[in-house]
């Protein structure tokens, strides 16, 4: 009883320092992103980034926009491939170690983010105290620190490469925790960096199902899986029962909306569910307030932020601002400068302002058609790359398409439902369906992940539209000509409900 409220102690004078910390950058946003951005440029004006901008000559926010381009992964990737091959200095000082492998670029499988020394003790480990300790503040009858927290990570097996190591995010941190988190937390640091994802459920749910579960913290697709197959390993009728003191879900990675209903039988109780932002090249956000749908964007992580209204995204010479410049309700596509040597880096995500006083955000999307209902993060350029790998081993054309997510019901899992108009019609739809996903896997490693043994996504469903479909649908809405068109791909059901409807009359 002493160690525990010893414990307890110490962990309340942290969380009141750390509370005390943000409310500072709430008071103070623009101050604290200036302080950041000339604290990095100051920190990298040696490396051969800063050398090729003149880094040590930036005095002023218009100066930094005038001498350093934004950049795409794809402009980016030289500097990150010498990194990973084990140069000094290239984007940051010294050498960096890791690398988180991601998906989503438009011409390579997979991405790798670098992790810094900065970023990963500053960024992401901070923002996982963080997590915690504004729950905490919010909630002080919590029990967070008397029960396990159950973590579930993607793949988490970590390659070496070159002087380097590179995998997953959760690999990365899971591998560079510290020991009093491993002490708190379940599964074992063993079983959660198990690469066969099969195997490694089996193990988790052998850990987890005979510990005493307070919060859990994952991507909320995958989640729902483990907790199914918990439930069936013990024969309980929801988690509840099994861990009766669960009490809040972190989630992140995708949209929690069409889970939160399927989650209620499962978890069989209220509990509080908090949504953070985080990803590869940083963490940007956490619901600091409970019952809200808004996230505090984080101040202080070493991110340097930039946004690009969506009306002007596709400009030659967009306008780009600070958070001084952002309105309440607008579209931005987010930019970052980090500590982890990524400088106007254009991450892809779209995200409104709510708030103001103090930042507070909603995601709204990605920058390009995609649909990442699962975190599979499906691009519009994956697409048509199986497409018309899949056509030409059929002897087909597709005319025009769309798809979307159908959504996890109970124990059955997610798909993609897809409505192709062909040109040209192939002979075995069934067989042009398995090359296209096969192609879909063999260029998207995220998709390919959740595609495995169909636990988190099912074989796709694909409907042939009769002819003119698109063509009637947009001539319904008065919407033919110009740059009028169904969208590709959607995250959500809103086009392509109507347009199997109407092939069905």
């Amino acid at each position: 009883m002493a160690t525990k409220a010893l414990f307890n102690t110490v962990v309340n004078w942290f969380i009141k320092q750390r509370i005390d910390q943000i409310q500072h950058f709430m008071d103070y946003p623009i101050d604290t992103q200036k302080g950041i951005l000339f604290s990095q440029l100051f920190h990298a004006e040696d490396t051969e980034y800063g050398k090729k901008y003149g880094f040590n000559s930036i005095s002023s926010y218009q100066d930094f926009k005038n001498k350093v381009p934004i950049v795409s992964y794809e402009e980016f990737e030289p500097y990150v491939e010498r990194a990973r091959q084990g140069h000094k200095d290239v984007s940051w000082p010294g050498y960096i170690k890791h690398f988180a492998k991601s998906s989503g670029t438009t011409n390579a499988k997979s991405k790798f983010i670098p992790i810094s020394a900065e970023s990963l003790e500053y960024c992401h480990l901070k923002a996982g105290k963080d997590m915690v300790s504004i729950y905490a503040n919010n909630h002080p009858e919590n029990q967070l620190f008397t029960n396990k927290n159950l973590r579930l990570g993607g793949s988490s097996e970590l390659y070496a490469d070159f002087n380097t190591k590179f995998g997953d995010l959760s690999a990365i941190l899971i591998d560079n925790l510290p020991f009093w988190v491993e002490i708190t937390t379940t599964p074992s640091k063993k079983v959660s960096l198990m690469g066969e994802w099969e195997s490694k459920l089996k193990a988790i749910v052998s850990e987890v199902k005979n510990e005493d579960v307070g919060s859990i913290l994952g991507v909320p697709s995958w989640m729902m899986v483990l907790l199914q197959r918990v439930l069936k390993e013990t024969d309980v009728k929801n988690v509840s029962e099994l861990w009766p003191n669960l009490e809040v879900f972190f989630h992140g990675g995708i949209s929690f909306k069409p889970y939160k209903e399927q989650y209620k039988p499962i978890i069989g109780k209220d509990i509080n569910y908090y949504e953070i932002y985080n990803a590869s090249e940083g963490f940007f956000g956490i619901q600091d307030r409970s019952n809200s749908d808004e996230m505090l964007l984080m101040l202080d992580y070493g991110i340097f932020y930039e946004f690009i209204p969506m009306d002007q995204f596709h400009h030659s010479n967009p306008k780009v601002v600070s958070l001084e410049g952002v309105e309440i309700g607008k579209n931005y596509a987010m930019v970052i400068t980090t500590n982890g040597g990524l400088w106007r880096y254009l991450i892809g995500d779209t995200v409104i302002f709510t708030s103001i006083s103090p930042f507070r955000i909603k995601i709204t999307g990605r920058t390009k058609h995609y649909i990442n209902a699962f975190g599979e993060e499906l691009m519009i350029t994956n697409v048509e790359s199986a497409l018309t790998k899949a056509c030409r081993e059929t002897n087909s054309a597709v005319k025009d398409f769309t798809g979307a997510p159908i959504f996890m019901k109970e124990n059955e899992s997610g798909a993609h439902e897809w409505i192709f108009e062909f040109s040209e019609h192939p002979e075995n739809l069934d067989l042009f369906t398995d090359i296209f996903d096969k192609h879909l896997k063999s260029i998207n490693s995220d998709y390919e992940a959740k595609r495995y043994n169909n636990i988190t996504l099912k074989k796709p469903v694909v409907h042939i539209a009769r002819p003119n479909l698109f063509y009637c649908w947009l001539e319904s809405k008065g919407k033919l000509g110009g740059q009028n068109k169904v969208p590709r791909l959607s995250n959500d059901r809103e086009y392509i409900d109507p347009l199997l409807e109407l092939n069905r009359v």
